[in-house]
């Protein structure tokens, strides 16, 4: 006889089934503690207490002095500011030693940590500050000026504490704040756990190219899962060395803050990201590990490295962002590098997909390879469920390789909600899926593609056409630096492709001699009507204004 999995049978009557698992096995101190990666630190100062954990310059700190100095920051905050749980603490720092101590110190105080885009304008930096109701902010003396400005236009601005970098200013008269903090912290007093899991670590503004930045809250038990996913996912092994040219103010740096002390790793710190500086921390620090958007790699590839600057060693360089050129892929595979593409947003603590190569693929040939490398890929093994779905009926579109769909995300890594928004929080969350607004397809073997934002997705005489295929296109001809191309309105197909070429400097390219490549290589439909040749704006993680973009094609006649 078969019976109702929701009901038991006692005595003949039907009663609510209760399980016995749960009967006296309550969760206690003994057995249950929320996830917070704030651990992973504390874990590794215990066992590797005199191994390297942050080279900046000179500087170097061991795991127990990062632990350490984390400790005192926390105390500090706490005893000179009054920082508790629920409150927000703002950091405008470079890559620096103070930014990975205040991953921890400020979330071991309860608090959420605010890291601020170092490249914004006064105003967008005002706008966080008071919108993300900032107790206190920490900020390097070289963007003392921005902070200044801004903090002029709030009526009820936040404390300072000035960091001053002794790789950039060795005057030993002039005090450096926050090392003054520091040290009136005490490094053995508890700190806290958070009472939750679900208790936020972190906000992350987005870049606000449609209306105002909103505030991306994510909280410890994200954080936690996504740090340990960025180990799993990239087999990083015990003491990797990681250099920063990600900014760690960038979706707190993709999670390495907390992943690095998962394996007793060490950070390389880099205030600018530059070329021969970072070919000589990858030989010097036996650098395993960077990170950063195409725009990294395009510096990585214009510059030749000296004798002196070659390794043999492996390295990996994550990339995302926009999908990188094919040529940018090429150049970099050719240089040395290791290419892995990840994808995210700031809504999903950065990455949470990623192109896990196939051995299969290195049967292919070069190209075919290289075009195996720009997609998107599959999951992280830390996010429970991801699709490309029909927007309007929330059907997973068929694996063809051709068939748009929205991508959609689903699972633990994925932000609490908006900051003080309810609106778009809801909005964001329709249908129990976080709706991204990428459009991407799915291949025969599962692994998404981007092909555009919904907002960039140009139709023309009721043709979808992806900016990005025609942008790959332009990007395969060798005096093309960066490409844009943006939907400009026409009367008689609706919208057509506009392209923004920035060539390289020896370069003398002409509208065309462009549109020439791209008749060549383009279905006539797809040729962008117009090309303008200018320097292309970029934003702070490499990602094309194209917002600026679209404004200068309200003064182009055509």
């Amino acid at each position: 006889m078969l019976f109702s999995k929701n009901v038991r049978r006692t005595g003949g009557h039907e009663t609510p089934a209760v399980n016995p698992y749960n009967e006296g096995l309550n969760a206690n101190a003994a057995n249950y503690q929320p996830l917070t990666p704030l651990r992973f630190l504390e874990r590794s100062a215990q066992l590797y207490p005199n191994r390297i954990a942050i080279c900046h310059g000179d500087t170097r700190f061991t795991y127990r002095q990062f632990y350490q100095r984390a400790c005192c920051l926390c105390d500090a905050l706490q005893t000179c500011f009054d920082v508790n749980t629920g409150d927000t603490v703002s950091v405008l720092l470079a890559n620096t030693p103070p930014m990975l101590e205040c991953h921890y110190g400020i979330p071991m105080t309860g608090a959420v940590i605010h890291s601020i885009n170092i490249r914004l304008d006064v105003a967008a930096i005002a706008f966080q500050l008071e919108h993300a109701l900032s107790k206190l902010l920490i900020v390097d003396s070289e963007f003392s000026e921005l902070a200044s400005a801004a903090l002029s236009l709030l009526d009820n601005p936040p404390s300072v504490v000035i960091y001053r970098d002794p790789e950039i200013q060795r005057d030993a008269e002039i005090e450096c704040e926050y090392e003054a903090l520091l040290s009136s912290g005490n490094p053995d007093t508890p700190w806290q756990s958070p009472e939750s899991e679900w208790d936020a670590i972190s906000i992350n503004y987005t870049s606000g190219t449609t209306g105002k930045p909103k505030g991306v809250v994510s909280h410890h038990r994200g954080a936690y899962l996504l740090a340990q996913g960025n180990i799993l996912t990239l087999g990083m092994h015990q003491f990797e060395v990681y250099l920063w040219t990600l900014p760690m103010f960038h979706c707190n740096g993709w999670g390495f803050p907390w992943s690095l002390s998962l394996i007793a790793g060490a950070h390389v710190c880099l205030r600018q990201v530059r070329a021969n500086a970072i070919f000589e921390a990858i030989k010097n620090e036996r650098v395993t590990h960077l990170c950063g958007a195409p725009a990294v790699m395009r510096i990585l590839t214009e510059t030749e490295p000296s004798p002196t600057q070659q390794w043999q060693h492996p390295v990996a360089f994550c990339t995302a962002a926009a999908p990188p050129p094919a040529p940018i892929l090429k150049a970099m595979q050719q240089r040395g590098f290791q290419l892995v593409h990840l994808y995210g947003l700031t809504e999903t603590y950065g990455p949470a997909v990623v192109n896990e190569w196939n051995p299969d693929w290195d049967l292919l040939d070069v190209e075919s390879r290289v075009e195996r490398t720009a997609r998107q890929g599959v999951r992280y093994h830390a996010l429970e469920r991801l699709a490309v779905l029909d927007p309007t009926t929330l059907k997973p579109v068929p694996h063809d390789g051709e068939t748009l769909g929205e991508v959609m995300f689903s699972g633990n890594i994925v932000m609490k909600g908006y900051f003080r928004n309810p609106e778009a929080t809801r909005k964001a969350f329709q249908s129990g899926w976080f709706h991204s607004g990428d459009l991407a397809v799915v291949h025969p073997d599962g692994y998404l593609q981007l092909k555009d934002r919904a907002k960039d997705i140009i139709i023309s005489g009721g043709e979808n056409i992806s900016s990005i295929e025609i942008e790959d296109v332009l990007y395969q001809h060798a005096g093309i630096r960066l490409a844009a191309v943006i939907a400009v309105a026409d009367e008689r197909w609706g919208e057509v492709p506009h392209a923004f070429v920035e060539p390289h400097p020896d370069q003398n390219l002409t509208p065309a001699e462009l549109k020439d490549w791209c008749v060549e290589r383009l279905a006539k439909f797809k040729i962008p009507k117009k090309f303008t040749l200018q320097t292309i704006p970029v934003t702070a993680t490499g990602k094309i204004r194209k917002v600026s973009l679209r404004g200068k094609l309200q003064n182009i006649n055509y």
